[in-house]
């Protein structure tokens, strides 16, 4: 093992300091995986070419996991052709070396822990490499300095090593699989309401799909004035409320059915939005309250609601002009600072994309890039997360105006990435838009039968909206009927008589 020690020693000269690495270990581990490829299963699903400290060593177990993985033979002899025009071969003695390295067949019975201990090692290589980038980046104030940009991006450096040493993925076997669908059940059956996510604070829509499910991308849809912002920001208020509500009753944290939540608010400032939250319950105008026209009771009313409130697990994020990859940081941070199970993204299309692309990259692919994040923000968290989108002006050109998957603005993946989809439509705001002239007496009998038709096809929509799900990857689509009072931006669940008869596709 003299060549490996030598290895060891001219590997770690050129740098000042020795990186942890343990060059004997990977060299004990090749020759056990050369001496039994069928190793090579137990480790390759952790262990990378790049985690070997020594490049030779790398080259050599990449080697090995192309010939075992054409169901070929890996040993020194299969293994010789394709190193004998290597230059770092040439140094330890030549493509002799790998038959070197199968020399101690005792190597086979420790292959796990040598796989382990350079895993382990990698990964402080790594997290020294991103200590040191940071360190750099900020004793450098050559540029524009933004040490906030910097923070963040250390943040998602340092999640990305602490992701590479999570729990290897594995299969589970059906009947591991069955106790979690039937711990889902249970959850539901206890619960009521039918949920075995978290609540919407919508029992229709609740009972359609279960609740908002953990790694699920929720998108809430629809053109302008439809109400989407207000929609998601009532699912994230009572899902807030219910986890306050659960931790009162004494329900776990696991078991309960709300969470505290974050919202990434891209169009309204944090004071807009809790506003809209506290004119909700407080049953105070917004406009009352920005403009300071309300009486003493209104105003006592409006105190108190923000009193009863203020421990609310209700976060909010209104930077502006957030990178996609920027959010995913902040929202890792909650997670692991505020135990967060649901984050609101509003809207994804004033998200932006990493900017790596070329400036000939349109919107299009920048919207997929975006929510394919969001969906990846969802798995990584293991928490729903609502997505909130426009929609195109596709609409406006169909005398039936509601939403379609297609009218998803820059779609891209939106629809694919999707676990459900779920389009805010109010037939009552076309109406009002297209309101015929108020007749007066004198008027033909025209003018006043369209006005009464018209008045007549008001007074049934008055106050309502239809939730469209238009995909629902956990059951069925169809609508549910929502009452909303537009006064105070709130959408509630209807009495039992306007509810729309079951609509299941």
């Amino acid at each position: 093992m003299a060549e490996v020690i030598r290895i060891a020693e001219s590997a770690s000269e050129p740098a000042p300091q020795a990186l942890p690495q343990n060059v004997e270990a990977e060299a004990a581990l090749l020759g056990a995986l050369m001496i039994d490829n069928r190793l090579v299963e137990d480790v390759q699903l952790k262990l990378r070419p790049d985690h070997f400290f020594e490049p030779l060593h790398g080259r050599i177990y990449e080697a090995i996991l192309r010939m075992t993985d054409a169901n070929r033979i890996a040993n020194p002899v299969t293994l010789r052709p394709l190193f004998e025009a290597d230059e770092a071969i040439k140094d330890v003695g030549g493509p002799a070396y790998l038959a070197q390295l199968t020399g101690s067949g005792a190597a086979v019975i420790g292959a796990r822990d040598f796989a382990q201990q350079i895993y382990d090692l990698a990964l402080l290589r790594a997290l020294i490499g991103v200590g040191r980038d940071l360190v750099e980046g900020a004793l450098d104030t050559s540029e524009d300095v933004a040490p906030l940009a910097q923070i963040e991006r250390a943040e998602t450096d340092l999640y990305k090593v602490a992701e590479a040493g999570g729990a290897e993925g594995r299969a589970l076997s059906f009947g591991e699989a069955a106790k979690a669908s039937i711990r889902n059940a249970e959850a539901a059956l206890n619960r009521g309401g039918g949920l075995t996510g978290i609540t919407t604070g919508l029992s229709g829509l609740n009972g359609r799909i279960g609740g908002l499910q953990r790694s699920d991308l929720i998108i809430v849809a629809g053109r302008p004035g439809m109400g989407k912002t207000a929609l998601a920001t009532n699912m994230a208020f009572s899902t807030a409320l219910r986890f306050v509500q659960d931790q009162a009753d004494g329900i776990e944290t696991v078991k309960a059915a709300g969470a505290p939540i974050a919202v990434f608010s891209l169009e309204m400032s944090a004071e807009q939005l809790v506003t809209r939250v506290l004119s909700e319950q407080s049953k105070v105008t917004a406009e009352q309250i920005r403009t300071g026209n309300l009486s003493h009771q209104e105003f006592a009313s409006f105190a108190r609601a923000a009193g009863d409130l203020q421990s609310l697990p209700f976060y909010i994020d209104d930077t502006p002009g957030l990178t996609i990859a920027a959010l995913r940081a902040r929202a890792r941070r909650l997670k692991r600072q505020k135990g967060i199970g649901l984050v609101v993204v509003d809207y994804l299309q004033l998200l932006q994309g990493s900017g790596k692309g070329s400036a000939g990259d349109n919107r299009v692919q920048e919207i997929s890039e975006i929510s394919r994040g969001l969906k990846q923000l969802a798995k990584e968290l293991d928490l729903p997360v609502i997505g909130v989108s426009q929609l195109s002006r596709a609409v406006e050109q169909r005398e039936d105006k509601r939403p379609q998957l297609s009218d998803l603005r820059e779609s891209g993946s939106i629809e694919q990435d999707a676990d459900i989809v779920l389009f805010v439509y109010r037939e009552e705001y076309y109406l009002r838009a297209h309101e015929p002239k108020h007749p007066i007496p004198g008027d033909p009998i025209e003018v006043f039968s369209a006005f009464e038709e018209w008045e007549a096809k008001h007074s049934q929509v008055a106050g309502m909206a239809e939730l469209i799900i238009a995909k629902n990857r956990h059951g069925g689509t169809g609508k549910e009927r929502l009452r909303f009072e537009g006064r105070f931006t709130k959408f509630s669940d209807p009495a039992d008589e306007q509810r729309l008869p079951e609509m299941r596709t």
